[in-house]
């Protein structure tokens, strides 16, 4: 069922009702399974629904001068087309990331939902704002952090949104991501990206193996990456969010000595 882990996310970033989460339990939709690889949507289309992942990953991507560029990764409670619901043609693929589940919503049902509700008109507005929010952090990432950092950052950012919808545990989880697929998200070779990979294992830092990473010392990850979540907007942050926010402030040579 799609609405189990789209009304956690909403519950994290826009808070529901009871009433609310009682109408997303009711609505349509229709459940694909995609392949690794399998288009969801591609740039041209005009979907008349939208999409919630319900497990697995979804990548946002497009080739740009003949390489290929992720800008985001969703996953399961993501709704990651609402604006088509306003702009309709769609602007970039949406592609499978490892095998994954699907539930498409109609926009008829969606937008009568929303002129039933204010408030849910209001949860799902944010969410649109949030997804622009973590493609701006995403810019940033490329444009001004060295490779270390951008690796870093993106693990961070992932473990987060897993843990608000209950798919990471303790620092750990799983996710379908090839070299390819982290090279493409973060604007490197496959060869730099083994190379980082290699150099935070080196450090302590994090394990990676069979699809299962693990952050060993977040603190100093998110320390390396300069990560702070308040671009998740996150409705009641948790104290990992303190412990985010100490690290990136801490001096220099204090974060050095971390290492």
């Amino acid at each position: 069922m799609p609405h189990h882990k789209l009304i956690a996310r909403l519950r994290v970033v826009g808070g529901l009702s009871e009433q609310d989460q009682l109408r997303l339990t009711r609505i349509p939709y229709r459940v694909k399974s995609l392949a690794d690889g399998e288009y969801v949507v591609r740039e041209g289309d005009k979907p008349s629904s939208c999409i919630v992942v319900i497990d697995g990953f979804l990548a946002r991507q497009r080739v740009v001068n003949d390489r290929n560029q992720i800008s985001s990764f969703y996953l399961a409670g993501d709704m990651p087309d609402l604006p088509n619901l306003h702009l309709p043609i769609a602007d970039c693929d949406l592609c499978s990331v490892g095998n994954s589940t699907i539930a498409a919503v109609p926009h008829s049902s969606l937008r009568e939902m929303m002129t039933e509700s204010l408030g849910l008109a209001h949860a799902f507005w944010r969410e649109t704002l949030i997804q622009a929010a973590i493609y701006r952090e995403w810019v940033e990432n490329l444009g001004a952090r060295q490779a270390l950092g951008r690796l870093a950052h993106l693990l961070c950012e992932l473990t987060t949104r897993m843990e608000f919808v209950g798919l990471a545990d303790n620092g750990s989880f799983r996710i379908p991501l090839t070299q390819q697929d982290v090279a493409d998200a973060c604007g490197l070779s496959i060869v730099h990206v083994n190379r980082t990979i290699q150099e935070l294992r080196g450090l302590g830092l994090i394990e990676w193996e069979n699809h299962i990473v693990t952050l060993l010392r977040a603190q100093e990850l998110q320390a390396a990456a300069e990560f702070s979540p308040e671009y998740l907007h996150e409705l009641k942050p948790k104290r990992r969010n303190q412990s985010a926010e100490l690290a990136r402030r801490a001096p220099e040579h204090d974060r050095l000595a971390l290492r």
